[in-house]
């Protein structure tokens, strides 16, 4: 079975190191990186337990970043990874980053409420979010708490309500299952509604029945396999779709037609 990991992580070789150890302190949860952090090291895992291709979900956690996204993506970039570009809340032209991740051929865009300090309904961010859907391009959100910023809400389901009312043309992914830890939230407010979720960092947390009530009332063409590696275990995420009860048709879908239809892949 073929498979496209839609949320994944990894950094320049040159700060990989600090970076997740940076990530593993503020967690604060026991968790630990499977990868060093690196392109290459997500390549290993990826052989290692055979994913195909892997989006590498970048976060701006300042202004000028979203340049050195872009150029640092154009470096790593190949037939299986797949880089997507970030625009911080704080840009002075969210058109002309959003511009820039396009014409570099990159096939989405990562917001992070918690990372980037904003919460998912803030109007602040309502050109940003014009900005992506008239480029026609995926953007992908955390969602749901944060295992290192406690219970704030800022992503949490009911806020992406009034994403989707005020952008019924943007293509909405929630990652985390439609919000980490607040998964009956999701199935109360999103489930069955025109948003694409991903499965990252599931395992293990959604309990089952939640999970069965989401399978069944949401549009199963709008999941998308995702494990959020260097955290919670790739082979662990994989297996936790894998044991879905769900049509190995289906599953075939969620591994991997989903999201290559998404994102053009082949």
């Amino acid at each position: 079975m073929r498979i496209l990991d839609f949320h994944t992580h990894a950094f320049p070789d040159a700060i990989a190191e600090r970076a997740i150890a940076a990530l593993i302190k503020s967690a604060h949860d026991g968790i630990t990186s499977e990868t060093n952090g690196t392109v290459s090291g997500l390549l290993e895992i990826m052989d290692r337990f055979g994913v195909e291709k892997s989006v590498v979900a970048n976060i701006a956690t300042k202004p000028a970043q979203s340049k050195n996204i872009v150029d640092w993506s154009l470096q790593v970039r190949t037939d299986r990874i797949l880089p997507f570009g970030s625009v911080h809340p704080d840009t002075t032209d969210p058109i002309a980053d959003v511009e820039q991740i396009q014409n570099a051929g990159l096939k989405g865009v990562k917001l992070h409420p918690f990372y980037q300090n904003f919460a998912a309904d803030d109007p602040r961010m309502f050109p940003v979010y014009d900005a992506v859907a008239q480029a026609g391009l995926p953007l992908l959100f955390h969602a749901g708490y944060d295992i290192a910023f406690g219970d704030s809400d800022l992503a949490a389901p009911h806020r992406f309500v009034t994403v989707l009312k005020n952008f019924p043309k943007l293509h909405v992914v929630l990652a985390h299952f439609g919000g980490w830890n607040l998964y009956s939230e999701f199935l109360e407010t999103l489930a069955g509604k025109s948003v694409t979720i991903d499965t990252s960092f599931t395992a293990g947390y959604c309990p089952d029945s939640t999970r069965d009530a989401i399978l069944k009332k949401h549009d199963l063409n709008r999941i998308v396999f995702a494990s959020d590696s260097p955290w919670g275990g790739l082979k662990n995420q994989i297996d936790y779709v894998a044991q879905m009860p769900l049509p190995d048709s289906i599953k075939e879908r969620i591994f991997w037609h989903n999201a290559a239809e998404m994102l053009g892949e082949k």
